[in-house]
């Protein structure tokens, strides 16, 4: 199956031709019509300026990528009285020159600003700070402020492409941070792979933030990292790539379950992927009842018998799940399945596939931008369907945890997030859907419900207090009790 016949033209793809061609009655539509055959979706046509006889116009037009893009430029060019001035490229545009940037909190106007901000001033709160450490949260950026770390290595789908080449990812995560739940964020992009290395510089400037966001670290040195983290430092550690897909996963999973009337403990879940994220949502489905996980990876089904090498955590993986040591390929592990969750790649499950599972099912496709089935696919016996995808409904995506989990865990000042605190982050998630709106095409709510972020964030604070690990005992909100 190819996989450019599934991509829809997006806006993440869009381009706009600066085109200039007579004014006449019929040239608009007839380019219109151009674009249209070859694929492309008109998004909007601007006027820019009309010259004697000819008109200059912007197309705006949503493609599948690069190479569709082209093929439509193509095609407009053999149109001969049409001249195309300038193509640009509304993402590239938008990234130009980045897309954060440091803002002072007020202004520095006068001398007595200065010397209250900066020399001498600033002496006092640094004194201050060396003999009550603490105050470092009450009077520094500490305590609205993160690191998001990545070394490149497993960037979205792109994989290892180094840390240049994954800044804009971490740029964007950090304006998701800001404009979501106001948290300070900033990209921490190493040029290094070497584990250690990583643990060293990130143990290095942890104390100028309040929570490290370890982000695109391939498996399993990612394991490896976030582990030593949470060991040798005092603010939380947080793989969004593991736990915040986990977390989302779950949620969508709880709602799921409520539609289908099952329960945890009853289901048989096939998870395709055991990376970091594959691995983290087994363990967070573990952790909330699940008896019976199967694992798939490249070599079939993860069983307790097969040699994982130095692999420590898929040993332990295999250790954990399939119960019944079952062997065998994709195909045999999702005959009477009740759940698959697709953590692999794209178009890796069949129709036949998934009418071996039973009635009711819940399937969610999550590769992206192709999923592991397309969702026009699947059989009668699939009760709910999901994807990472915008462009269908149930969209799971980390972005509807990661904001409220930093929001909750700084303003409790948490030392570290805890497996209940996921737990709790989920429900958090799930709740934002009154359950009589709940239906197979609406599990899991948008990133952009504002009740999201406080939701999570609310619930994951006071399960920081719970569990014993926050600085901050009181705030101005209610964290003594977390919604069911």
């Amino acid at each position: 199956m190819s996989v450019s016949k599934n991509i829809k033209p997006g806006v993440a793809n869009s381009i706009t031709i600066r085109a200039k061609y007579p004014n006449t009655t019929g040239m608009l539509a007839k380019i219109i019509n151009t674009i249209s055959k070859n694929g492309g979706d008109m998004s909007a046509i601007d006027v820019v300026s009309i010259e004697g006889d000819f008109i200059v116009r912007d197309l705006t037009i949503n493609t599948k990528g690069n190479d569709h893009a082209g093929k439509i430029i193509e095609k407009l060019n053999t149109l001969n009285e049409v001249n195309i001035q300038n193509v640009s490229d509304q993402t590239f545009l938008l990234h130009l020159g980045g897309k954060i940037e440091v803002n002072s909190t007020f202004d520095i106007s006068t001398r007595d600003d200065m010397s209250k901000a900066y020399t001498p001033g600033v002496g006092r709160i640094s004194s201050h700070i060396h003999q009550t450490p603490e105050a470092a949260w009450a009077l520094t950026t500490k305590s609205h402020t993160i690191a998001i770390v990545t070394d490149g290595s497993a960037v979205l789908g792109l994989g290892n492409i180094g840390p240049e080449a994954a800044l804009p990812v971490m740029e964007g995560k950090a304006m998701i941070l800001k404009n979501f739940a106001n948290v300070d964020a900033w990209p921490i992009c190493l040029n290094t792979q070497d584990q250690d290395e990583i643990v060293d510089i990130v143990k290095a400037i942890s104390p100028g933030f309040g929570g490290i966001n370890l982000e695109d670290i391939s498996a399993p040195r990612c394991f490896y990292i976030e582990q030593r983290l949470k060991q040798e430092i005092d603010i939380p550690v947080f793989h969004d790539d593991q736990h915040g897909t986990a977390i989302v996963v779950l949620a969508a999973l709880i709602n799921s379950l409520k539609i289908v009337n099952k329960k945890p403990k009853d289901l048989k879940v096939v998870i395709a992927g055991v990376g970091a994220a594959g691995i983290a949502c087994s363990n967070i489905l573990m952790d909330f009842g699940v008896k019976n996980i199967i694992g798939i990876d490249r070599q079939g089904i993860v069983s307790k018998n097969r040699n994982y090498n130095d692999n420590i955590y898929k040993k332990n993986f295999a250790e954990k799940t399939n119960p019944e040591n079952i062997k065998g390929d994709l195909k045999k592990a999702l005959k009477n399945a009740d759940c698959f969750i697709g953590l692999a790649g794209p178009n890796i499950v069949s129709k036949e596939m998934l009418k071996q599972m039973r009635p009711q099912s819940i399937v969610f496709a999550l590769a992206n931008p192709i999923p592991e089935i397309m969702p026009e696919l699947i059989p009668s016996n699939v009760k709910i369907m999901a994807t990472g995808r915008s462009d269908y409904p149930n969209q799971v995506n980390n972005s509807l945890a990661f904001p409220g989990i930093f929001k909750g865990i700084l303003e409790v000042r948490a030392k570290t997030i805890t497996d209940k605190m996921k737990i709790s982050a989920a429900k958090a998630i799930s709740s934002v859907i009154p359950r009589r709106l709940l239906s197979s095409d609406f599990i899991i709510p948008s990133v952009f419900d504002k009740n999201v972020v406080k939701s999570v964030s609310e619930n994951i604070a006071a399960a920081a207090i719970k569990e014993g690990v926050s600085r901050k005992k009181k705030t101005g909100v209610n964290y003594y009790s977390i919604k069911n």
